[in-house]
């Protein structure tokens, strides 16, 4: 099985006002397929830990690998490019554009990462929408449709340049329960089907408890 993400001694320093040591030595690695939840009391560090192994924060000490390959020390471009191509989000907050359309809106991923025709990421769009039993949706606009049903359009989204690894952002935190438990379903599914990696930061215990298994963190630091 081989690993999808892996971060090696993360240690990361917040400089103002005064020097705070907010990540410390952190160490984890995430197999390809597997479903892991990122947990703990607010302000301990799992935003900040999702930024730097989303490639959006660059500044921190030691390493972090994707699909194997170093990508500390990378520049922007390139940077934005693998993020593009490599990770899907999915945040508490869906995102969309509410004046276009459901699937224009799931295609903007792909149309940015520019390595196929329009028909094609059309083609792939409705396939995402599809395998979330939301493609009847498709010409609405995003503003007309409900919470639950904009959250899986921002998993759809988020799948559609075929991703090597989905990072959660309290996805449910918005969502009712009824709602909460159809995205855990969604996340589950793509995992024991499609063989997707999945790491996702959340309060909700009832969620954490159903994935594969917990990162606890506190203080900066991984607990278990």
């Amino acid at each position: 099985m081989h690993t999808v993400l892996e971060a090696k001694h993360i240690n990361k320093y917040f400089k103002k006002p005064v020097l705070f040591h907010v990540l410390k030595d952190i160490n984890f690695t995430i197999k390809k397929g597997e479903f892991a939840s990122i947990m703990g009391k607010s302000g301990c560090g799992k935003s900040t830990l999702l930024y730097i192994l989303s490639t959006m924060d660059t500044d921190y000490e030691g390493e972090l690998f994707l699909n194997n390959e170093l990508i500390t020390g990378q520049d922007r471009q390139h940077l934005s490019y693998l993020r593009n191509k490599h990770i899907g989000f999915v945040f508490q907050f869906h995102y969309l554009l509410s004046e276009f359309t459901v699937l224009e809106n799931v295609m903007l991923p792909a149309r940015k990462l520019a390595e196929k025709s329009a028909q094609e990421i059309e083609h792939d769009a409705m396939q995402k929408l599809k395998m979330l039993n939301i493609d009847h949706l498709a010409k609405k606009r995003a503003l007309q449709v409900s919470g639950g049903e904009k959250q899986r359009i921002a998993i759809a989204r988020a799948l559609i340049n075929n991703p090597s690894i989905i990072m959660g952002d309290e996805p449910t935190g918005n969502l009712d329960s009824y709602n909460a438990e159809n995205v855990f379903n969604i996340f589950k599914q793509l995992s024991s089907e499609e063989g997707l990696s999945l790491l996702v930061v959340t309060h909700d215990e009832d969620f954490a408890n159903k994935t594969d298994r917990i990162i606890q963190m506190g203080d900066g630091k991984i607990i278990t």
